[in-house]
């Protein structure tokens, strides 16, 4: 009983018994109306038949008076399915015809009237409909002409009957109909409600039943799988995050201990204790660096950064970025160029893009091999291109160094992952993760591509859209 209660309950359902309703309106509406019509279209008929069997008879009346229109009649009223005749005298005497009598005098006024009469059918009176007409002659004779209505009434008759039986068929049919959508509605609903139940104690790969059908239920669950897959890849991350910070964070906090540790016990002089606190600042300063760096990937990644959106020229971001770095590459050995066309101008955070080419060129400078400042001639070791193609912008970063193999340039977008060339370089494995984010959160991605020697960091970014 409550899953019938269940079923009653479903919009299914509902939407099949409101479908059914304004269906019976209108087939009650519409056979009223063919009703209606059809019964004045059939007295109409009989009006026009009466009348022409009036102008018959008074035609025998002007060619033979009385006696040939009574003759007329005796005769026209001895024949099978014959109309109902009645001819009276200027006193009301009854002359000829099938009517013995009239109950109401005013019926013998001339004029079309409804006449009910009584005709003995199976050994009993039954009452009966006509339409008549009443003519009266000169004389003060009256010649009444009239039809038995009795195949129109049973002609209305016949479609209510039938018209009912089809409303009660479509009623049984549709309710059949809903019951049955209805039920294979919420078979489907409880499949999901309970795939949902499974998914809410914890186990983040259950996915809703897709029937392959197309309709408006599987794109539902198309849509909530792709939702579910978004949040399971989310809660791995996180999952990934968190032991990679608990195993990365651990070293440095570790090693910070250590070091303030080891100056409250052997450091004897001012100075001592000065270099150890200049020491555990260093640490503390590296360790608040990949705080803000996974800080800022996780507000590129929710959106925050762009609030306030606004338009900004790539080429500038470019110079400016170029010009910080500059001098960093030149202690290091290395010749920075800088490559840009007409200005680009898309719409999104001067600070977040600016902070992804800073990681490109730090990573460029960190790993690119020096070579004597008299090779500045030659190819630079570290070039920073910004060009429109089609719809599109590109910001390229091309250096010389060891590069990354195929294999890992995928592995390397994940946050805390270092490769083995890099273990004893300063750094938290952060940077491409960020760079990554940054291009995702403004509609773009980021490719790492072979620069022959070297590595190309791409980040293709769309002009015209504006990032959401």
């Amino acid at each position: 009983m409550n899953r019938l209660g269940r079923l009653f309950r479903t919009t299914a359902f509902k939407l099949a018994l409101g479908f059914l309703l304004i269906f019976a309106i209108f087939a009650v509406a519409i056979l009223a109306y063919v009703g209606f019509s059809a019964g004045r279209l059939l007295d109409e008929q009989v009006s026009i038949t009466v009348g022409e069997e009036i102008k018959g008879l008074l035609a025998q009346y002007n060619s033979g008076g009385v006696v040939r229109l009574v003759r007329q009649i005796e005769r026209r009223s001895q024949q099978p399915g014959s109309s109902l005749y009645l001819v009276t005298s200027a006193a009301g005497e009854t002359l000829a015809g099938n009517i013995m009598s009239v109950e109401s005098e005013g019926l013998l006024e001339a004029g079309t009237y409804e006449l009910f009469y009584r005709v003995i059918e199976d050994g009993a009176p039954r009452p009966h409909r006509a339409l008549v007409e009443t003519v009266i002659l000169p004389g003060g004779f009256r010649l009444m002409v009239g039809r038995d209505l009795a195949e129109t009434d049973r002609f209305r008759t016949v479609i209510w009957r039938a018209g009912g039986w089809s409303i009660l068929f479509v009623i049984a049919l549709s309710v059949t109909g809903g019951v049955f959508v209805a039920r294979r509605v919420l078979t489907r609903i409880d499949q999901m409600t309970e795939t949902a139940r499974i998914i809410m104690a914890g186990d983040l790969t259950g996915r809703l039943t897709i029937s392959g059908s197309g309709d408006e239920l599987d794109r539902l669950a198309q849509s909530l799988n792709a939702m579910l897959d978004r949040i399971n890849e989310l809660m791995t991350g996180l999952r990934e995050v968190s032991d990679n910070i608990a195993h990365d964070l651990k070293t440095p906090l570790t090693r910070l201990r250590n070091s303030a540790e080891e100056a409250l016990r052997s450091s004897g002089t001012l100075d001592d204790l000065r270099l150890a606190l200049d020491h555990t600042i260093e640490e503390a300063d590296d360790l608040i660096k990949v705080f803000n760096a996974l800080l800022m990937i996780a507000r590129a990644e929710a959106g925050g950064a762009l609030d306030h959106g606004a338009p900004l020229d790539l080429t500038d971001i470019a110079r400016d970025v170029v010009e910080l770095y500059e001098p960093l590459a030149d202690e290091a050995g290395l010749h920075l160029n800088i490559d840009v066309g007409a200005p680009v101008t898309i719409n999104g955070s001067r600070e977040l893009l600016g902070q992804a080419l800073a990681n490109l060129i730090d990573n460029a400078i960190k790993y690119a091999p020096a070579h004597d400042q008299s090779s500045k001639a030659e190819t630079p070791d570290i070039v920073l291109s910004v060009h429109r193609h089609g719809s599109h912008a590109q910001l390229i970063v091309a250096d010389r160094g060891p590069g990354i193999a195929q294999a890992d340039r995928g592995r390397v977008l994940d946050r805390f992952v270092r490769l083995e060339t890099s273990r004893t370089r300063p750094g938290s494995g952060l940077g491409l993760s960020l760079v990554a984010a940054v291009a995702r959160l403004h509609g773009g991605t980021l490719h790492l591509e072979d620069n022959d020697p070297g590595l190309r960091a791409v980040i293709t970014l769309p002009v015209s859209a504006v990032p959401s």
